[in-house]
C-alpha cells in the first residue's frame, strides 16, 4: 500500500471522492504539517493559527490506482489558484497542498504539479513533504457517509466526472496535434492553437440568439450556455460566465502591448477569447469576450442526443 497526504479544503468532499475511486484502499480525515508543538483539535485548526491544513491521507494501491490518476482526480476537483480558501471556506486550514512522504511520491507529485502550473500559471497548490498528520474526530469521519444531505463544496458532479477521468475513457479528451489539424478549418486552428483573433461582426455566434450550449470546438467539453449570452456591441460572441470556473482556464495575456486576461478552455487548452471587467451591457459587469471559430454550438433540442443533457435544466 502506498499514502499521499491530500488537501483540498473542506475535508469532508475530498474523503468522499478519494473513497469513490477504485484502488483507495481507504481515506481518513486529519490535519497535516502544522506546528509541532501543537496536537490539534477542530477547534484549534479551525483559528488559523495553528498552521494545519484540513487534509485527508489517501492509502491505495498501487496496483488498481496510479498516483497520477489520484492527482488527476484531485486537481480536477479544487481551485488551482485559491490561497487559503476553496469554495465558500475561508482561513489557512482550507490552504490545497499535496504533501509527499518519500523520493518516488515526490518525482511524481512534482511532475504533475508542473503540468498544472503550464495549464495555470497562479497555480497555488503547496507542494511539500509530509511532516506529521493527526487523524481528526470521529465525527468527521465518513462525514458525508452519515450525513448525505451535508455540506461540501465539490459538486456530486464533479465528483462523477473525476473518478470518471479515472475508472474510464474521459468524456471529453484532446487530440493529437495532428488530428486536430486535420478536425479544424485553417480560422479554428489559427484561433484555437495560435491565439488569433477572428473579425468582429464576421463569425458565427455573435448576434447568435438560438437556445442551447456552446463546447470546445477542439474536444465538446461544455463551455457556455445560451442563458448567459447577451447582446454585445464589441462584434463577438459575449457572455456572462461560463458553465463552470473550472471549464476555463485564465492567463495573463501582454501581447500588443497590453495586459489582458486570456480565457482558454481547460482540457483542450484552446484559446478561446479574453475576459473584459466594468462591462456596462453585461449583467454582471463581467464579459467573457469568445471567438465563434473557438466553439461549436448544440441546440437545446439535440443536447440530449449529444451527451449534454446536464445541462438542459440549466438552459432556460
Amino acid at each position: 500500500m502506498k499514502i499521499i497526504y491530500l488537501a483540498g479544503g473542506c475535508f469532508w468532499g475530498l474523503e468522499k471522492l478519494m473513497q469513490s475511486i477504485p484502488g483507495v484502499v481507504e481515506a481518513t480525515n486529519g490535519y497535516a504539517n502544522g506546528k509541532a508543538s501543537i496536537i490539534p483539535t477542530y477547534e484549534q485548526v479551525s483559528t488559523s493559527e495553528t498552521d494545519y491544513r484540513e487534509t485527508v491521507r489517501v492509502t491505495y494501491d498501487e496496483e488498481q490506482v496510479s498516483l497520477r490518476a489520484i492527482l488527476g482526480a484531485f486537481f480536477y476537483v479544487i481551485d488551482l489558484t485559491a490561497v487559503n480558501k476553496q469554495g465558500n471556506d475561508v482561513g489557512s486550514q482550507y490552504q490545497s497542498g499535496v504533501y509527499y512522504a518519500d523520493d518516488e511520491a515526490k518525482a511524481i507529485v512534482e511532475a504533475e504539479a508542473a503540468e498544472q502550473l503550464e495549464k495555470e500559471p497562479r497555480f497555488a497548490v503547496e507542494i511539500k513533504p509530509f511532516e506529521r498528520f493527526y487523524e481528526a474526530e470521529a465525527y468527521h469521519q465518513h462525514y458525508l457517509d452519515k450525513n448525505p444531505h451535508g455540506y461540501c463544496h465539490i459538486s456530486t458532479k464533479e465528483m462523477a466526472e473525476a473518478v470518471q477521468l479515472i475508472v474510464g475513457t474521459p468524456a471529453y479528451t484532446k487530440p493529437s496535434k495532428k488530428e486536430i489539424k486535420q478536425k479544424l478549418t485553417k480560422e479554428q486552428y489559427k484561433v484555437t492553437q495560435k491565439a488569433a483573433t477572428e473579425a468582429p461582426f464576421k463569425n458565427a455566434f455573435w448576434d447568435h440568439t438560438q437556445k442551447g450550449i456552446y463546447v470546445d470546438i477542439v474536444t465538446g467539453e461544455p463551455l457556455f450556455l445560451s442563458t448567459d449570452k447577451f447582446q454585445s456591441s464589441c462584434g463577438w460572441p459575449s457572455f456572462s460566465r461560463p458553465v463552470d470556473q473550472k471549464a476555463v482556464v485564465k492567463n495573463t495575456d501582454h501581447t500588443f502591448g497590453m495586459q489582458r486576461t486570456e480565457v482558454k478552455s481547460k482540457i483542450g487548452d484552446s484559446h478561446l477569447g479574453h475576459i473584459f471587467e466594468g462591462e456596462s451591457e453585461s449583467p454582471n459587469g463581467i464579459r467573457y469576450c469568445i471567438n465563434s471559430a473557438s466553439l461549436r454550438f448544440i441546440p437545446y433540442e439535440e443536447m440530449e442526443k449529444e451527451g449534454y443533457g446536464d445541462w438542459k435544466p440549466e438552459v432556460k
